[in-house]
């Protein structure tokens, strides 16, 4: 797994590597954790126990996602699948909040102070339309202040890797400028990671950490454009039970 990241006094935010254990034939070996992708159910159910336990959580206690590339938010009260949306946020002290991705961006948050926990699935799509910043406001709603929210921004694929017609690239740059970027290769890209960093910022987020690791260029993490069709890693973010 990667490192656990400490959002918080007793906040914990995680996100997992393709080949820490995990029981998937290929194409989605190893830790394959989406449900969605065409992998065994009963593989995808033993993959998310063996993440669980490894990283110190109940894994019946997590809330999932049916992501979509939108910018809805939920708000959890309960574990399993909280529906057709790519954030969710909630106030329940013993809920783990899920994202998943391979190649997109998975965001977790968490204000410490009123123990407000988020999670988004941020996308070319969900970039453009700001779904991280709905998650910061719905957090909000629920009592979080901007401030004091701390952000962790996952493994995407880069602004370097990530080219795209120059079209697409200008329709997310409408929406949030620092998206537009250069590839590697001097072709249209999107850097979605600079995009809800700057998004963050202008909405007031107290800090953002970014795990700068790319999809496409690290093997330990799953990556549609590397190799359709394939798993997907998860960003988890929970609070210690005592």
């Amino acid at each position: 797994m990667s490192a656990v990241i400490e959002l918080g006094p007793g906040i914990r935010a995680g996100f997992t590597q393709r080949y820490d254990g995990g029981v998937s034939a290929p194409p989605y070996d190893t830790l394959n954790l989406g449900a969605g992708v065409g992998d065994d159910p009963a593989a995808v159910e033993e993959n998310r126990k063996t993440a669980g336990v490894a990283l110190g959580f109940d894994p019946e206690r997590v809330v999932w996602m049916e992501q979509v590339h939108g910018a809805d938010v939920a708000v959890a009260t309960g574990p399993g699948v909280v529906g057709r949306v790519d954030a969710v946020v909630t106030v329940e002290p013993d809920l783990v909040l899920a994202a998943l991705a391979a190649d997109c961006l998975p965001i977790l948050a968490a204000d410490p102070v009123a123990g407000i926990l988020g999670a988004a699935h941020s996308g070319r799509q969900g970039t453009a339309k700001g779904v991280a910043v709905e998650m910061v406001a719905a957090m909000e709603r629920l009592g979080a202040t901007r401030s004091d929210v701390v952000v962790a921004l996952g493994p995407s694929i880069c602004g370097e890797c990530y080219e795209v017609p120059a079209a697409m690239r200008d329709e997310v740059a409408r929406s949030v400028a620092e998206a537009a970027c250069t590839t590697r290769e001097g072709t249209p890209g999107i850097d979605m990671r600079a995009a809800v960093a700057a998004q963050l910022g202008r909405a007031g987020v107290g800090r953002v950490l970014v795990d700068e690791r790319c999809t496409l260029e690290s093997p330990e993490l799953f990556s549609h454009r590397r190799g359709a069709p394939t798993g997907r890693l998860a960003g988890y973010v929970w609070r210690e039970q005592e």
